[in-house]
């Protein structure tokens, strides 16, 4: 029994050149053969496909419509096989990736270390911002997002681990200016504040159990680099609000001690975000997997 799908092919081929003979030097098959699967849809069919002469065959109208029909099955077996093509192929090429500044200097890139390590095709592009920044429209195929998301947003999201952040200081600072035992009394210590887009945040966020405290902080070191503030922290500038993870070996060794223990300052969401197309490629897919993997919710 022949192959219909590529009877398909025979079929459309001798529509484009217009004989037998021309498709079997096109395809390296005799023209018997090439007969035999025109015969062979017909046949399936019970209807005729082509009009026959001595030198050239033409297109009946069920062949002009077959013919029509037949482009379009194997234009999506072709993206079939380009889909299983890409799912089980070999995860290769640049990937550009944006993510947050504190999270990738302190967690990510031994992230990143080990999964290149493991997929050493794949070059990786990082850019480090703490701007709002937007797959594709901003040419990155992959972004980490820290915060609340637009709810207009078009791009695939995946939660990742949230952003958990703590209140912490030098013992000297603490010895010279006093421990707070509540948030309301950091109104009255110098804290370092971060400053993004909209300026600087000067309002802290506190919970503890059902009961909520906001609070207005100030002071003298204000920038958009959490690694300044966390320089200055451990300088004995002020009581730093920062991120846990980076803050973890200072808080272990105790350069810093954490504020504060009875109450928490509310997490912040985390966010994949990445445009996949109808057609997602091996090196974005592995990408979405093993982050999903290292950072779950």
């Amino acid at each position: 029994m022949l192959d219909r799908l590529t009877s398909m092919k025979i079929f459309i081929k001798v529509v484009e050149l217009g004989s037998f003979a021309a498709v079997a030097q096109r395809l390296t098959l005799s023209p018997q053969m090439v007969a035999k699967h025109i015969e062979a849809l017909e046949h399936h069919l019970g209807a005729r496909l082509l009009h026959r002469t001595t030198r050239r065959q033409s297109l009946t109208e069920t062949g002009r419509l077959y013919c029509e029909q037949c482009r379009l099955v194997l234009k999506a077996a072709d993206r079939a096989d380009s889909l299983a093509a890409n799912t089980l192929g070999t995860p290769r090429g640049t990937l550009s990736v944006s993510v947050p500044v504190t999270f990738g200097r302190t967690v990510f890139l031994p992230f990143l270390h080990d999964f290149q390590k493991r997929y050493p095709e794949v070059q990786v592009q990082l850019s480090l911002t703490d701007q709002l920044v937007h797959p594709t429209m901003d040419g990155h195929e992959a972004v980490i997002r820290i915060g609340k998301l637009d709810t207009d947003l078009t791009a695939i999201s995946r939660p990742l681990t949230p952003y958990r952040r703590v209140i912490c200081a030098t013992q000297t600072y603490l010895e010279k200016h006093g421990i707070p035992d509540m948030p309301e009394d950091l109104t009255a210590h110098q804290c370092l504040v971060y400053e993004n887009a909209g300026g600087p945040v000067t309002t802290w966020h506190f919970s503890r159990g059902s009961v909520t405290r906001s609070v207005t902080i100030s002071g003298k070191t204000i920038s958009n680099d959490s690694s300044v503030l966390r320089s200055a922290a451990l300088a004995g500038d002020g009581i730093l609000l920062g991120y846990e993870q980076a803050l973890l070996p200072e808080i272990r060794s105790k350069s810093l001690v954490r504020l504060l223990p009875q109450w928490t300052v509310p997490d912040r969401p985390m966010h994949l975000l990445y445009n996949a197309g109808p057609v997602m490629a091996p090196k974005l897919r592995v990408f979405v997997t093993e982050l999903q993997q290292a950072f779950p919710t």
